[in-house]
């Protein structure tokens, strides 16, 4: 396994921010999920070394949590969500220099700096200094850090926030390439769930300090639940709770689609039903998919 964790628990004074976290995750991409608070952050910053827990253990690519964190920082690369960059460097200084903090000799890091800041696009602009970047520059170069010492792990923190949809795409074409060609595990922690589900293969979701779920996301969209999607006409409200005295789950979406979650071994035609109960008029109904965005709603309780 890459990543193996048993009770795991940290807290920042009275707030827990892990409460007896287990998991293990092995080779591919890796999505981690959860809303703000659930602990995502910290359970990176335990992996890298630089928070200790309070109880628990746990090891990253063989090497202990507690004790090995200077070999667990040498083999995996790490693109924060901050910037880190340094003011009046140029691009290439910037990247060997980080290749030296990772302990590659001087004139190999800057070999392998030119060499990955070619791969993420770079090349042209790898004399160039920081402060000129765009936004998506940025976070390509953030990616090219990550990469100049040749990790066996990359962990990468909402690596496609802020960035226009072109410059989302060139990132998430970035880390398909590393995941799928590269030979490098991937942990991405994102709180854009349609990136989660185009890279990934299996995802951990946390929520409020705990492990929510853990497992492929096909297996997790698997729910025992079947989800529909309608328009009405008439007293929503009225249908909407005649449906959740059904046990299902109601929500509308903000173009005024109705999504039902009704448990699976219930008939649909209950749904007709609730509808001449409560006056209502369907005037538009499918049977649809359910999401990684429909998994993570369950969980977490929200829309």
């Amino acid at each position: 396994m890459s990543i193996e964790v048993k009770n795991l628990s940290f807290s920042y004074g009275k707030i827990k921010a892990l409460d007896d976290v287990s998991l293990s995750l092995g080779d591919g991409a890796v999505g981690l999920l959860g809303p703000n608070g659930a602990g995502k952050s910290t359970l990176i910053r335990i992996l890298l070394g630089f928070l200790v827990p309070a109880s628990g253990e746990g090891t990253v690519l063989g090497y202990d949590i507690c004790r090995d964190q200077a070999k667990i920082r040498r083999s995996v690369g790490y693109m924060p969500e901050d910037d880190c960059f340094i003011a009046g460097m140029d691009a290439v200084t910037f990247t060997a220099y980080f290749g030296e903090l990772s302990g590659m000799p001087r004139e190999e890091a800057m070999k392998r700096a030119h060499e990955v800041l070619f791969y993420v696009g770079l090349g042209e602009a790898r004399y160039r200094l920081l402060d000129t970047y765009s936004a998506g520059m940025k976070q390509r170069l953030k990616m090219a850090q990550a990469l100049v010492h040749d990790p066996k792990l990359l962990f990468l923190d909402e690596p496609t926030a802020n960035l226009d949809p072109q410059g989302r795409n060139e990132v998430l074409e970035l880390i398909a390439d590393v995941a799928s060609h590269k030979d490098i595990r991937v942990l991405l922690s994102s709180h854009i769930l349609a990136d989660i589900e185009t890279l990934c293969s299996s995802v951990v979701i946390l929520n409020k300090g705990r492990l929510a779920a853990e497992g492929r996301i096909e297996d997790l969209k698997a729910t025992d639940v079947s989800l529909y999607e309608l328009k009405i006409k008439g007293d929503g409200e009225a249908f909407r709770k005649d449906l959740e005295s059904m046990k299902c789950r109601v929500e509308e979406t903000e173009d005024k689609v109705i999504k039902v979650y009704m448990p699976a071994d219930r008939d649909r035609m209950e749904i007709f039903r609730a509808a001449a109960r409560t006056g209502a008029q369907i005037r538009y109904f499918i049977k649809s998919q359910t999401s990684l965005e429909d998994v993570f709603a369950e969980l977490v309780g929200v829309d």
